[in-house]
């Protein structure tokens, strides 16, 4: 386990655990992504708890469970470093409070718990709704080229990974498989997921909600072309 010994002292494996949360605190379970995520507190405390499950081809088969190649080879051991150091840069993103994982046989499980934001209004959520002021956009490609300064390379970024809150207020999730590299050719890569991500939300929506005019104001806040 690896955690943040200024929010938990000396933790058992039951931090993980969303039945040792419900005796004394409060418990609200979702699907987020590819895991499941479950809010999880208690007076002092606003946490978000997630399960690692496997997406894509291999989902059906392994379900929740990875291959072993080492501790720090370990999804959570990954993103709670990586979330560590971007939270001390100042990036918006969930600061880490907890990682561990359980081995059985050649195969791990995972679990990850950060600290909750002050919104968990994604930008698919907001699309869904109406449509989005033309500085909300602008405030993502800001967001965006934060990390890409950074040289952050978010792994999956698309429209439920992006967190809307106060006017001009944006956060990040999710960095699972990501990393920080020299800048490139991949920043161009990264941006072209979260468009797909926002044409397949948006496809049965009003025309208003996401289209060219709305990606060229994203994109020219992230400074890209």
């Amino acid at each position: 386990m690896l955690y943040d010994a200024s929010r938990l002292d000396h933790p058992t494996a039951e931090v993980f655990d969303p039945a040792a949360w419900r005796s004394s605190g409060t418990v609200e379970q979702t699907q987020g992504g590819r895991g499941t995520v479950t809010f999880i507190g208690d007076r002092e405390r606003r946490w978000v708890l997630r399960h690692y499950r496997r997406g894509g081809l291999f989902a059906g088969l392994l379900g929740d469970r990875y291959l072993w190649t080492g501790e720090d080879r370990s999804r959570s051991f990954g993103e709670w470093r990586l979330l560590a150091r971007l939270a001390d840069w100042g990036l918006p993103v969930p600061r880490p409070v907890a990682a561990g994982y359980s081995k059985a046989g050649p195969y791990y499980r995972a679990d990850l718990i950060t600290e909750e934001l002050p919104t968990r209004r994604t930008l698919a959520m907001a699309l869904a709704s109406a449509p989005l002021e033309d500085e909300c956009w602008r405030s993502i490609g800001r967001c965006i080229a934060r990390f890409h300064a950074r040289g952050v390379q978010h792994a999956d970024l698309n429209a439920h990974n992006v967190l809307l809150g106060d006017p001009g207020e944006v956060f990040l999730l999710d960095f699972d498989r990501g990393r920080i590299r020299e800048r490139g050719a991949w920043e161009r890569a990264v941006l072209a997921r979260l468009r797909r991500s926002l044409e397949k939300v948006t496809a049965a929506l009003p025309s208003d909600r996401f289209g060219e005019p709305q990606w060229l104001l994203l994109l020219a806040a992230c400074g890209s072309d």
